[in-house]
C-alpha cells in the first residue's frame, strides 16, 4: 500500500492549514499528524506493520529526516532534496525570505541553537534506520549540502546509508535518463529493505 498524508504544514486545506507548522515548528505538529497516519495505517490487516518505510522531498524530505531522528518504526526512509539544518538553511537557500516567515521571524544568527531545535542533524545520534539521500547538484532552493551534510553524518555514526547526486538537476529530477536512474535506485533500495 502506498499512503501519502496531508499534514500539517502542507497545502490542500487552505493557509491556516499551511501556516500550522510556522514559527519554528516544523518538526512538532506536523511529525505528530504523520506518525497518527502511520499508526493508522499500522492498524490495518492487511497493513505489515514490520514492512513500512517513509519517504518525501523538499519539506517531505526534511520531515523524513526528522523522523529518522525521533523513531525506528520504519524499515527504511528516503529522503530528497533534504533540509537538515536550519540556522545555516537560512544564508543558502535561494529563498531566504520565505524562510523567515515560516520561522516565525526569529533571528537564526542571534542565537542558532534556540533556531536549531527541530533542525534534524541536531538529533542525528538517534537515527539508526537505514537511508537513501538523493540531491540535486544544482538545488539552490535546499542546496546539496544539506543532503552531503546528513549522508556525512549519517556515515559518521554508521548508519546504513547511500547518497543519489545528480550533478545536471535542481531541486527536481527532470532529465528522462536521470528520472530512470531516480526510479531504478528508489525501487532497488526499497527491495532490499523491505523483501
Amino acid at each position: 500500500a502506498v499512503v501519502q498524508p496531508n499534514p500539517r504544514g502542507s497545502t490542500g486545506f487552505g493557509q491556516p492549514f499551511v501556516q500550522g507548522i510556522w514559527g519554528n515548528v516544523w518538526g512538532d505538529q506536523c511529525y505528530k499528524d504523520l506518525m497518527a497516519v502511520a499508526d493508522a495505517v499500522a492498524a490495518r490487516p492487511d497493513v505489515d506493520a514490520d514492512r513500512m518505510m517513509a519517504m518525501g522531498g523538499s519539506f517531505g524530505g526534511y520531515m523524513t529526516n526528522w523522523i529518522g531522528t525521533q523513531t525506528q518504526r520504519f524499515k527504511c526512509l528516503i529522503t530528497h532534496a533534504c533540509v537538515t539544518t536550519m540556522a545555516q538553511f537560512t544564508g543558502t537557500t535561494d529563498h531566504p525570505a520565505w524562510w523567515y516567515l515560516e520561522m516565525g521571524g526569529e533571528d537564526p544568527y542571534a542565537d542558532p541553537a534556540a533556531y536549531d531545535r527541530y533542525a534534524p542533524i541536531r538529533h542525528i545520534k538517534q537515527w539508526k534506520t537505514p537511508a537513501l539521500i538523493i540531491h540535486g547538484e544544482k538545488d539552490y532552493r535546499c542546496p546539496i549540502g544539506e543532503g552531503l551534510n546528513l549522508f556525512e553524518a549519517l556515515q559518521y555514526h554508521g548508519v546504513p546509508s547511500e547518497l543519489l547526486v545528480f550533478p545536471d538537476e535542481n531541486h527536481w529530477i527532470m532529465k528522462p535518463r536521470n528520472i530512470v536512474a531516480w526510479y531504478d535506485t528508489v525501487l532497488a533500495f526499497i527491495k532490499r529493505h523491505l523483501s
